[in-house]
């Protein structure tokens, strides 16, 4: 659930049910939609949320795809465990685990949209996660919790049931002493994390010296400080502050100590601060919960854009010669559809000329040259947006934009096959793809090694930002419409043909075009369903551009979508006035799909084009 679905749903629904039941329906969702055949690739291609590689971490034999991990209280009953691991965190805490199923289960509340939690917080019993962890196939490290209250016989028990499972455990200073002293559970090859809370760094001095001695205990773990609400509590306003003085003192005390943190981010910026002062891994609390399911991802790129150097340029020119191509193809593509409309080789086709068309009812020329400029306006879209993914996302090594690119241009490709479902192909558009075929070969070639991860400076959840999100769901939306739009017109384009409006624009049926000539309504098809296939290209390219292109003081993707659009909706629009088939119900999806254009301009204005 990426965050720019997650935002509008909480205001519209979550906000109003309780604060488990919100939770709950999260998770499932994602789980379930992950357990099913292509849900996981699903999740991922939304998101786009991998951990860059650069970040990896290696911690006591044990391998961190990213420092960004999710704690335990955030997801007590395991119910969306499947799906995180395509949120792009690198680990996940579970927990706090005890042996037997809890008599009482205190849960969180919301109030004054704040998240509070139970001093008594809800508890994993051993038998549940197990059944979890056996039944779900989890590729990313587990650091299982054990709760503060469980005693020594009881720790050695989940221990053993669960080291096969897990890759650390988490446990108070007394738990650990104890299992030394009674039974040597840290014997076992799994690594141990000492917690304490941010107000107890005198307990960690006095005990490092014992804890140092342990070639198990990997480090500790530090949790944020908290104020009390009756029973319950939530997080300090000044936690990062005090989380990353305190990680600093204890880093330049041990500067070798492994330090996880739990708590203290809501935004990237405060991620940035804990890392620079020595954290190593982190564990996102209700800062989750408030900034979204984004923030691993936007996490990873402000690290990105701070500690890692910015790849060299890449070959592009290429691309740019592709989409240049499938520009120049769709200007010469217009001129046709305001000049002659048919060429010689369709008038041998149908076995009349154009002024005999003309002569027996000029409106299907009209008809016609509608769906060639419409297709031609869509052509120049594309070979903007393609030329732009080039420019400037090819050239600098962006992984994202080069799926968006190949993705669209294959689909592109494919949609030949398209042209021949009424028997008539095109020998003119076959020729065109036959010189451009080379071109994305080399394209293709040249790419290879196009495999960065963006970067960001951006790491506030500011106004820019919220707005930047609801700019972004009018781009998805309008993505996915003229996706599905292409769809449904490239099936009609080969079944059908004609709906009822274009009829009445006709003045004919089916049957009486037929009798014109039996070749006419294929080459209509042709024209229909290559439009068709074009217009999927396109609403893939806007898709992809408006899933994985938003970030703060990208002037170029706003720049692409806002001049991008423009020739397909005035061919779209412009071609239906100039022939006067201006039916209220036939435009009222473009009407919408405009609707969606410039709202997303104008609520993504501040986020993309101001730096």
């Amino acid at each position: 659930m990426p965050d720019w679905s997650y935002h509008p749903l909480h205001k519209l629904l979550l906000n109003k049910i309780s604060a488990k039941n919100s939770r709950e329906f999260l998770h499932k969702s994602m789980s379930t939609l992950s357990s099913i055949p292509g849900g996981r690739a699903l999740i991922g291609f939304l998101g786009h949320m991998n951990p860059p590689r650069e970040l990896q971490r290696d911690i006591y034999h044990t391998k961190f795809p990213s420092p960004i991990g999710l704690s335990g209280q955030i997801d007590p009953n395991m119910s969306g465990i499947n799906a995180f691991q395509e949120l792009g965190f690198g680990f996940l805490e579970i927990g706090p685990i005890v042996l037997y199923e809890p008599k009482e289960k205190h849960e969180p509340k919301r109030e004054n949209n704040r998240i509070l939690f139970s001093n008594y917080q809800e508890k994993v019993p051993l038998k549940l996660v197990i059944k979890k962890l056996t039944k779900l196939n989890i590729e990313i490290p587990i650091i299982a919790k054990i709760d503060s209250q469980v005693k020594s016989n009881e720790w050695d028990i989940i221990v053993q049931h669960l080291a096969p499972f897990v890759d650390a455990f988490i446990g108070t200073s007394e738990q650990i002493h104890s299992s030394v002293t009674h039974k040597s559970s840290l014997c076992l090859d799994r690594s141990f994390y000492v917690s304490f809370s941010t107000d107890e760094l005198n307990k960690i001095k006095s005990q490092m010296e014992n804890l140092s001695q342990y070639s198990s205990i990997a480090g500790i773990v530090l949790h944020a400080p908290y104020q009390a609400v009756g029973s319950y509590w939530h997080e300090e306003t000044q936690t990062n502050e005090l989380l990353t003085k305190t990680v600093k003192e204890i880093k330049s005390l041990y500067p070798e100590l492994i330090v996880v943190t739990s708590g203290g981010v809501e935004t990237p910026d405060e991620a940035l601060a804990l890392v620079q002062e020595g954290t190593d891994l982190l564990l996102l609390t209700d800062g989750y919960i408030k900034a979204g399911p984004g923030l691993p991802k936007r996490i990873h790129e402000k690290l990105l854009h701070e500690e890692v150097q910015p790849m060299p340029n890449q070959k592009w020119y290429w691309s740019f010669l592709f989409g240049f191509s499938i520009l120049f193809g769709g200007i010469i593509a217009l001129y046709f559809a305001l000049t002659s409309i048919i060429l010689p080789y369709d008038e041998a086709f149908i076995g009349l000329t154009k002024t005999d068309i003309l002569q027996l009812n000029p409106r299907i020329l009209a008809f016609m040259s509608h769906d060639r400029m419409a297709l031609a306006g869509t052509m120049i879209s594309g070979g903007i947006i393609y030329i732009q993914l080039a420019r400037h996302g090819i050239k600098y090594g962006l992984h994202w934009a080069k799926v968006a690119f190949h993705s669209a241009a294959i689909v592109g490709f494919l949609g030949i096959f398209l042209f021949i479902g009424f028997g008539y192909f095109d020998w003119l558009h076959g020729l065109f793809w036959l010189v451009l075929l080379p071109i994305y070969y080399f394209s293709f070639r040249e790419g290879r090694k196009v495999i960065g991860t963006p970067s960001s400076s951006h790491g506030k959840n500011d106004k820019t930002w919220q707005y930047g999100i609801y700019g972004q769901l009018m781009f998805v939306i309008l993505g996915f419409s003229i996706l599905v739009g292409g769809i449904v017109i490239s099936v009609i384009g080969v079944t059908k043909v004609f709906i009822t409006t274009d009829l009445s624009f006709l003045c004919m049926s089916p049957q009486m075009i037929d009798t014109i000539s039996n070749n006419l309504i294929p080459v209509i098809a042709h024209d229909r369903a290559g439009f068709g296939g074009a217009l999927v290209s396109v609403g893939l390219l806007v898709l992809t551009l408006s899933l994985w292109g938003f970030r703060k003081g990208e002037r170029w993707i706003w720049n692409t979508l806002a001049i991008g659009a423009l020739p397909a909706f005035i061919a779209g629009i412009g071609t239906h006035f100039y022939i006067g088939y201006t039916t209220f119900i036939h435009l009222l999806p473009v009407y919408f799909l405009i609707l969606l254009y410039i709202a997303g301009l104008v609520l993504s204005y501040p986020f993309l084009k101001k730096k």
